[in-house]
């Protein structure tokens, strides 16, 4: 979604997992891969490679042991291969700022169970639904921004609405749950030159 919004449609999903070199994505590939389509994107975490707390989570325990090396080489590698890493958070004000000026898309990592179930904390008994579901790992793309209601426009890749919206704090909750890192992808939309 991201390369076609900048105009680059030469790719299909297929050719993308193939350069991914894994079934288990993490946003660092992402950030890999966004570099080799010479994409500009800033990157902030709060952890500099794989946090081994998570294989405390189903999501995590299949993959991690392995993850755990090759996540970590790839942040080692990452200065020498041209991508900077911010280690840090980045707000949701600060989201939608960047969203606002027409210059940024976002890519986010998220808790898929918080960001999709979360309206369900207005009409459910808090504890009745699912509090026991453990995190899943997933990633939207945040396009647009509504300052009247406080919402994000996203494009999830998991629901087949084309155009989606969530409440700021539904966002939030999604992305810095544990698990994501707070992880996001700041894509500029602005053209880059080789």
């Amino acid at each position: 979604m991201v390369l076609r919004t900048i105009g680059i449609n030469n790719c299909n999903i297929q050719g993308l997992a193939e350069q991914c070199c894994t079934t288990s994505v993490w946003t660092v590939d992402l950030a890999y891969l966004l570099q080799k389509f010479n994409v500009g994107f800033s990157y902030f975490t709060i952890t500099l490679g794989a946090n081994p707390n998570y294989s405390v989570e189903t999501f995590y325990k299949e993959q991690l042991p392995t993850d755990l090396v090759r996540v970590d080489m790839l942040f080692q590698k990452a200065r020498s291969a041209g991508i900077k890493i911010e280690c840090g958070s980045i707000s949701g004000v600060e989201i939608s700022l960047m969203i606002l000026s027409g210059n940024y898309i976002a890519i986010a990592l998220v808790d898929q169970y918080k960001l999709s179930h979360s309206w369900m904390e207005d009409v459910i008994v808090p504890g009745f639904y699912g509090s026991d579901s453990g995190y899943t790992g997933h990633y939207i793309l945040i396009c647009g921004y509504d300052a009247n209601s406080d919402e994000f426009e996203i494009r999830d890749p998991a629901s087949c609405r084309k155009r989606e919206k969530v409440t700021s704090k539904c966002l939030e909750e999604a992305r810095k749950s544990f698990g994501t890192d707070e992880d996001l992808l700041l894509i500029s939309l602005e053209k880059t030159e080789k």
